[in-house]
């Protein structure tokens, strides 16, 4: 079948992002994702995302004051979260706690979108941390912090203390990375689902549940489970053309879209680096360095943005089974703004499909059939 899963069909309009475009570069509404990475907090981009312009001082303080109150976790679901095993995936927990807070807080009306977005973009790093600490140490950890950015809010729980200044930058760089990527699966779902006329809960339901799948999500933590491995750079290099020779799949290289390169690659790599200084595994960077040499030789594929988010993050000491959600805490604002703009010019999105069954058949009764 020509163009198989929709690969290079044109889905829809938007402004919202343009990927792969211009020597494979990534734009948010105009802006280029390594000017904004460098400039800006996760919280300008946010408010870019979804309310269409770069804030200026006073909105951004007014921004940042909602999200702020908007944290809390309503005792219901609290009840709820601490029902959920540890054992169970993060992303199982962040879609049960999205559904049932549908329930609590319903949208009512499209003229609530805005609130319920911010509403979402503020409680998932509450709701994400408070049940993995109950979970895997009983601990009913407090989400009241003094940080005024999700980054610091997010890192502030988990750590159960303030992070240093580069924790908290490099948090910040990676929810900005993350926030949008045009049509993805999991933001063609979320659109799909709104073209219904569907509650944003549902919407983002059904987003979290389409990058659950390992096809889309989940690269990150991949890479960690292959990089620590190794206990050196020869031996991961050995292993890693014993992968290709076997024709294994090496997780966080190549792109569906890209094809020379992934803008956000350099940007999380160098951060990487910098994490990993002083550190006693610092070996892991130098074995991510050594993996994407041979990808690029060998298969000519390029690192992708969460090959080196792998190291990035645990050198954070962020758990790996937190590598994925931390992706949702930032796409909420991509999902969200990409809900309202299909809200805007809406048409019920359903495809035709090509027929590949029986020609028409003739019907046997059942007393005379075989």
């Amino acid at each position: 079948m020509k163009n198989k899963g929709l690969r290079g069909v044109d889905a829809g309009e938007t402004s919202i992002c343009t990927v792969g475009e211009k020597s494979d570069s990534l734009h948010y509404r105009g802006y280029d994702v390594v000017d904004l990475s460098e400039n800006c907090s996760f919280e300008e981009v946010a408010y870019l995302l979804l309310y269409k312009k770069l804030p200026n001082k006073d909105e951004l303080r007014k921004f940042k004051s909602r999200l702020k109150s908007k944290r809390y976790i309503p005792e219901q679901l609290k009840e709820v979260l601490e029902r959920i095993p540890k054992s169970n995936n993060p992303m199982d927990v962040l879609r049960t706690a999205c559904s049932f807070l549908g329930n609590l807080e319903s949208e009512k009306n499209f003229d609530n979108q805005f609130d319920c977005s911010e509403r979402l973009l503020a409680i998932f790093p509450s709701v994400l941390n408070y049940w993995y600490h109950f979970s895997h140490s009983g601990v009913r950890v407090s989400i009241e912090n003094s940080s005024d950015s999700i980054a610091g809010h997010f890192l502030s729980i988990l750590y159960g203390r303030e992070p240093n200044e580069t924790e908290e930058k490099v948090m910040n760089i990676s929810l900005i990375l993350y926030a949008e990527h045009e049509f993805n699966a999991s933001t063609f779902a979320a659109r799909v689902c709104a073209a219904t006329l569907s509650d944003i809960y549902s919407c983002i339901t059904g987003a979290i549940g389409t990058l659950r799948g390992p096809l889309h999500g989940g690269a990150n933590e991949k890479a960690m489970e292959l990089i620590s491995k190794f206990d050196d750079v020869e031996s991961a290099s050995k292993a890693v053309y014993k992968m290709l020779e076997n024709k294994e799949l090496i997780m966080g290289f190549g792109h569906a879209v890209y094809k020379t390169q992934d803008p956000r690659n350099e940007i999380i790599k160098k951060w990487s680096r910098t994490l990993s200084e002083g550190k006693s595994n610092s070996k892991l960077y130098f074995i991510s360095c050594e993996i994407e040499k041979i990808m690029k030789e060998e298969k000519n594929l390029f690192a992708n943005a969460d090959f080196f988010h792998a190291s990035a993050y645990h050198f954070m000491s962020i758990p790996t089974k937190l590598f994925t959600p931390i992706f949702v805490c930032s796409r909420i604002s991509g999902w969200t703004a990409h809900i309202i703009e299909q809200r805007l010019d809406n048409k019920l999105i359903r495809p035709g499909a090509k027929y590949i069954g029986k020609d028409p058949m003739s019907f046997i009764p059942l007393n005379e059939r075989s």
